[in-house]
Parts: C-alpha cells; sequence; structure tokens
C-alpha cells in the first residue's frame, strides 16, 4: 500500500512539473513575440526599457497585461512615440485581448497573421503610418468588438469576411486610401457613414446584387 501511495505521489509530482514546464515554455514563446515587437521598433523614449528576454515570462514588462495563467493579455502602447513596423510574431499571442498601438509613427503593413489572435476584442492601429491592404485574415477574429485603423495610409477594399464578424460593434476606417464601396450588410449596417469618410476612392454604401464592390478598386 505503501509503495503505490509512493507510485502515486511520483506520478502527482512529476504531472506538476510537466504542467508548470508547459505553462514555462508558453510564456517563453510569448516573450519571444513581444521582443520581436520591440526588435523592430524605434523607442526613442525607452517604453519598451523593461522588456527584458531573459526574464522567466513578459508579465512583468510595463504596458504588458496578463491574466492568472500568465498569458498576456493586453498590450498597451498607444501614444509613445514609436515607429518602425509591426512584427508578425504578434500573431502567436492567442490569449491577446487587446492590442493598442495608436498614436504612434509604425510605417509598413498590417501583418496577416493578426488574424490568428482568436480571443481579440480590440485592435487600435489608429494614427499611424500604415500601408498596404486590410487583411482579410482579419475576418478569423470572431471576438473582435472595435476596429479602428482610422488615420493612415491603407489602400485597397475593406474585406467583405469583416461582415462575418456578429461582435464587431465599432468600424473606423475613415482617412485612408481605401477604395471600392462600404459593405451594408452584417455588423456594417449599423456603423456611421463619417467612419468611412476621407477615403477619396470610397464609393458610397454598397448596393447588394447591383454592383461589383472592387470596381476601378486596386
Amino acid at each position: 500500500m505503501a509503495s503505490r501511495n509512493y507510485r502515486w505521489e511520483l506520478f502527482a509530482a512529476s504531472l506538476t512539473l510537466t504542467l508548470a514546464l508547459i505553462h514555462l515554455v508558453e510564456a517563453n514563446s510569448e516573450g519571444d513575440a513581444l521582443y520581436a515587437l520591440r526588435r523592430s521598433l524605434t523607442d526613442p523614449d525607452h517604453v519598451l526599457q523593461s522588456w527584458d528576454p531573459t526574464l522567466v515570462n513578459p508579465c512583468t514588462w510595463f504596458h504588458v497585461t496578463c491574466n492568472q495563467d500568465n498569458r498576456v493579455t493586453r498590450v498597451d502602447l498607444g501614444n509613445s512615440n514609436l515607429s518602425g513596423h509591426l512584427a508578425p510574431e504578434l500573431g502567436k499571442l492567442e490569449h491577446l485581448q487587446y492590442l493598442e498601438l495608436y498614436k504612434n509613427n509604425i510605417q509598413g503593413t498590417i501583418p496577416s497573421e493578426l488574424g490568428n489572435l482568436k480571443n481579440l476584442i480590440s485592435l487600435d492601429l489608429y494614427n499611424n503610418n500604415l500601408t498596404g491592404i486590410v487583411p482579410t485574415s482579419l475576418g478569423k477574429l470572431k471576438s473582435l468588438v472595435f476596429l479602428r485603423l482610422n488615420d493612415n495610409r491603407l489602400t485597397g477594399p475593406i474585406p467583405r469576411a469583416l461582415t462575418a464578424i456578429p461582435s464587431l460593434k465599432v468600424v473606423d476606417v475613415s482617412s485612408n486610401d481605401l477604395c471600392g464601396t462600404i459593405p451594408t450588410n452584417g455588423p456594417f449596417a449599423h456603423i456611421p457613414l463619417q467612419n468611412f469618410e476621407n477615403n477619396p476612392r470610397l464609393e458610397g454604401p454598397e448596393l447588394l446584387g447591383l454592383a461589383s464592390y472592387d470596381t476601378n478598386c486596386t
């Protein structure tokens, strides 16, 4: 009996250690993803100085919030005088709910990998210098409520995949260089037209069944 109890205790201890190692590996992978972002950005005000990749996990870093399992749920870097570009490794933060990078001078494209952030609630990239298209992969963000991409230099059409996000309440893509027509189905039925203003090549609301939304849209 004592031998059986010992084997059970040994098994329980081994299981606990294995789970702890899994959490450690996951935390390190999230730290690696965030450190990739740090390397891709220029940070003259040293707001990322605490982002030390040698720490066990990134939950002690400034501007990073974690849940009780030490998984990253928020990155708050709005209005931080950052420049550079977004790292595709951000797509590995699978528990991330809020990505706040507004009012910086971030350039380049929006990585399609952000479509892997299945728990994302808010994506705030407004008031930057982003170029390229709005990735169709953002349509996979089925928890998304807030999508603010206004005041950039984005081109191309508004992805129709976004109309299939039932939770979407706020979309603002004003002051870009988008083209095509404005979706009117799904959550877009309730988005005010002012959230699409100042896109010189963007036509009016889509007339379903009557016109192709991407006419003259490249």
